[in-house]
């Protein structure tokens, strides 16, 4: 099976997530590369995956079939002006920056470019990851399944139709992990005040959340239907969602997810100039 050529531009945690995914599914080592402004790390890249490293973004971006723009968004503009005279061959560009939209990066690059605007998540570091893509008008049905590959490695991947919806997006999964961590913690803590020592409120939660997950991934009822069955009717299970609804839980979240959609638009605004 051909594989495409692919240039990271930064090697970061998600870039190395990414790479180690498509590894592990027998993605050809010499069709990977990376690029960033440091030799140091991007050795010890090279020394991790076995794959080439430059300083050079544009060298780079001018051998490739698929772009992965995976530096932080406020570095996003400057690296798109280095590359912009490197792909007259038009690769596809898939952006990992938060914030930044597809309309940014295409005055910045050029028009005329395939460019997939993707929001992952942090599980994507052990591949249980969940990613949000977006298409721009250039790209074509053989680009998006690249892009599913690509992503695919790391996790699930949903498209939406409409690029304003990645910011719900970002409230859901992009930033939905320090959700379930502050849960976590407020159980654990919880757990400890009731006399648990730390070690087992924490093997606990931990055990009871990846359990909870799975058997919500995998079963074929509705999740509130889920809830329901673990609540008895005057069991302890139903004083404690009694408390969680009489404290508004829903509305909290709502209101918490909200605000991080609500970010999600000013910081394009701010950054994408």
């Amino acid at each position: 099976m051909s594989h495409p050529k692919i240039a990271f531009i930064g090697a970061g945690n998600m870039a190395k997530a990414i790479i180690g995914g498509l590894i592990s599914e027998g993605f050809s080592r010499e069709n990977l590369s990376a690029s960033g402004p440091r030799m140091e790390s991007l050795e010890k890249v090279s020394n991790e995956f076995g794959i080439k490293v430059s300083t050079n973004n544009a060298a780079s971006a001018s051998q490739a079939d698929v772009i992965v723009l995976s530096v932080k968004p406020q570095m996003l503009k400057e690296v798109c002006l280095e590359i912009a005279t490197s792909l007259a061959h038009k690769p596809l560009i898939i952006s990992l920056a938060a914030g930044i939209t597809t309309d940014s990066i295409t005055n910045w690059l050029g028009a005329g470019h395939a460019i997939i605007r993707c929001m992952p998540n942090t599980p994507s570091q052990v591949r249980t990851g969940a990613s949000g893509l977006f298409a721009n008008d250039e790209v074509n049905e053989a680009q998006k399944a690249t892009a599913n590959t690509i992503l695919g490695a790391v996790g699930i991947v949903q498209w939406v139709d409409e690029e304003a919806l990645i910011n719900p997006v970002t409230a859901v999964s992009g930033s939905g992990p320090a959700y379930f961590f502050l849960m976590m913690e407020a159980m654990i803590d919880a757990g400890v005040d009731m006399g648990l020592s730390r070690e087992s409120a924490r093997e606990l939660t931990l055990q009871t959340a990846l359990g909870a997950a799975i058997l919500a991934k995998q079963s074929d009822v509705d999740i509130a239907e889920l809830r329901r069955r673990v609540t008895s009717s005057k069991g302890t299970t139903e004083q404690a969602i009694n408390s969680f609804e009489n404290d508004q839980i829903r509305a909290i979240f709502a209101r918490a997810m909200k605000a991080c959609s609500n970010r999600a638009v000013e910081l394009s605004e701010i950054l994408g100039k």
